[in-house]
């Protein structure tokens, strides 16, 4: 068991592998979002979202998942409006997912969980120089969060899993920082139709260093992607390489999936929404037993 343990650490995110200095703040991230308790902000505007496709530069394969990076060196792909008071770049988009096609968000709703969970990750290019700057600075980042369900296949997300050959991800995790081109990518694609429809609170990071840094805004309405889309060593391949290993894939689940946090004085705000009352409590981590 320890070798295989050995193997498997090698594969989460290296920051998880050493001691942590997690922030005593009272924004970690992720919640439960329950709908019956959130409150409508009249003040929220609706989202203004502009993305050039040709800032889509490569995929990057980091050992322990893949992220799509865009040039963020000019203001040609932003996010401002909702909840933000400042312009903010995009610079990647990443996925967060299980062992299985029944559970992998990281956010959940009601106590559910979605199989996987869209993060496009923007900074604030008002106030900061650089992404690096503004991570661990107040007000520094927002994220776009998409939940993902299994139904009919989604032909914008199509595009990049016929642009993931076998070496980028089974055999990345063996090859860490392998990249691969990707151009002319609209993330817009993979954004609902309703996007004026979100929920939105000041969060953290959900990975290291977890700075509360972040404006989280969570769209209300999923994505539907087909099984053969998200199935098997293509998008979503932590049950592959668990297998490969033989190791649980529910332990890859577990550290590759931050533990609902319990939620202190946010304020959750709705656009769109029918006013109602603010709350959102502590969401305990599946444990197998």
């Amino acid at each position: 068991f320890c070798v295989k343990w050995n193997v498997y650490m090698k594969h989460v995110h290296p920051m998880w592998q050493e001691p942590l200095d997690i922030p005593g703040g009272d924004r970690q991230s992720p919640i439960d979002i329950v709908v019956r308790k959130s409150v409508f902000d009249p003040q929220l505007r609706p989202l203004k979202v502009q993305y050039d496709p040709r800032t889509c530069q490569q995929i990057w394969n980091n050992g322990y998942s893949f992220l799509v990076e865009y040039d963020d060196t000019t203001d040609k792909s932003t996010l401002k409006g909702g909840p933000l008071e400042d312009q903010f770049r995009l610079c990647q988009f990443h996925f967060h997912w299980g062992e299985n096609n029944a559970w992998g968000s990281e956010h959940s709703i009601d106590r559910r969980l979605y199989p996987a969970e869209l993060h496009l990750v923007h900074w604030n290019s008002d106030k900061y120089s650089l992404f690096e700057e503004a991570v661990i600075e107040e007000n520094g980042l927002a994220v776009i969060a998409v939940f993902l369900k299994i139904g009919k296949r989604h032909e914008g997300l199509q595009k990049l899993v016929d642009a993931l050959p076998a070496y980028v991800i089974s055999s990345s995790f063996s090859i860490q920082d392998s990249v691969v081109e990707f151009t002319k990518f609209d993330p817009a694609c993979l954004l609902p139709e309703k996007i004026d429809d979100y929920w939105t609170y000041a969060g953290s990071l959900t990975t290291p260093p977890l700075t509360e840094a972040v404006t989280w805004i969570v769209m209300k309405q999923h994505i539907e992607v087909s099984h053969d889309q998200v199935g098997g060593r293509y998008l979503f391949p932590y049950s592959y390489v668990s297998a490969c290993l033989n190791v649980s894939s529910y332990i890859f689940f577990s550290f590759f999936r931050k533990p609902t946090q319990l939620l202190q004085l946010h304020s959750l705000g709705t656009y769109l929404f029918l006013p109602l009352f603010v709350c959102l409590y502590c969401f305990i981590c599946l444990k197998k037993e």
